[in-house]
């Protein structure tokens, strides 16, 4: 089984766009969304939800009334002020530290799991689907990140199906630690920018740092010429194989207005550079070449000409 994970040095790269497109070409895998802070690949893939199950990190108080004696001594003791004399009123406040439940000198105060978000499994027009949403203002995103890629292998097991395509969350914080360690591959789709090229450096020392082989995707790679053949020349200097570059298209925008792949809209003009961009991380994970399998995928898809 391999593990291909798309990431991003920021949010709005197409990381998610070409994800779908990748999904849409790869003819047998298990798809997961790890961006649980916000997560959005369900709308461009036609998700169904078959199930939904709560995910529970941290811990938060529960008081019980009956034995509080509202003495007020959990108030002093709270430094965020979440707590006013046996009564939570600031829950948003609360950092799950216990020190309210340890000190309270009625033993009236209970810390217990909190309830953090859900994940999901959903019926897409490609496959299988595991994906999450974190809770309002909750952390350990980390955490269900792990559960999402956990579920996904377990699918992916269960089916005998050899690819697990993750579209990661962006930057190089927790989540997307969470989401890369242990990959078969990163996929790192970044834009001809000078922001891009520090956000490519960021992602190239973070996958370095795990030992992660990283492969390069230039997505809008004609707004900057320039740029694009000067991230290029940097990627070959440190030897990053460049597996892609896709030009700007308006059938981006088209498509995710839609609620559909760039792949799916009529007469996209980027069939070719994603189909020699999946081409390569096939070759690179030593998956079969499926070309029929693709002939007859884009068929369905009403978009060979």
């Amino acid at each position: 089984m391999k593990e291909l994970v798309i990431v991003s040095g920021k949010g709005g790269t197409g990381k998610t766009s070409i994800s779908a497109a990748l999904a849409c070409l790869a003819p047998q895998k298990v798809l997961a969304d790890c961006d649980v802070d916000a997560a959005n690949f369900h709308l461009v893939s036609g998700a169904t939800i078959r199930e939904t199950h709560t995910f529970t990190a941290g811990f938060e108080p529960h008081i019980d009334e009956a034995v509080c004696s509202h003495c007020g001594k959990c108030t002093s003791l709270c430094r965020f002020g979440a707590i006013n004399s046996g009564i939570i009123t600031a829950p948003l406040n609360c950092e799950g530290c216990g020190v309210c439940a340890f000190n309270c000198p009625e033993h009236a105060i209970a810390m217990k799991e909190k309830q953090a978000g859900h994940w999901f499994i959903s019926h897409t027009r490609f496959g299988s689907l595991i994906h999450a949403e974190l809770g309002l203002a909750v952390e350990n995103s980390g955490k269900l990140v792990s559960k999402v890629r956990q579920e996904a292998k377990k699918m992916a097991a269960t089916k005998h199906l050899p690819l697990i395509i993750t579209d990661g969350p962006p930057g190089i914080g927790c989540p997307a630690i969470a989401a890369l360690s242990g990959a078969t591959l990163a996929l790192a789709v970044v834009e001809p920018s000078v922001s891009g090229m520090h956000d490519l450096g960021r992602l190239a020392d973070l996958a370095d740092h795990f030992r992660l082989p990283l492969a390069i995707c230039i997505n809008k790679s004609t707004l900057h010429q320039e740029n694009t053949n000067q991230m290029i020349t940097w990627c070959l200097s440190k030897g990053l194989p460049v597996f892609g570059q896709i030009p700007y298209s308006d059938t981006f925008r088209t498509a995710a207005q839609s609620g559909q792949t760039v792949l799916e809209m009529p007469h996209s003009d980027v069939k070719k550079e994603l189909t020699i961009l999946w081409q390569n991380i096939a070759s690179h994970l030593r998956l079969p070449s499926q070309t029929s399998t693709l002939d007859l995928l884009l068929q369905k898809l009403n978009i060979l000409r």
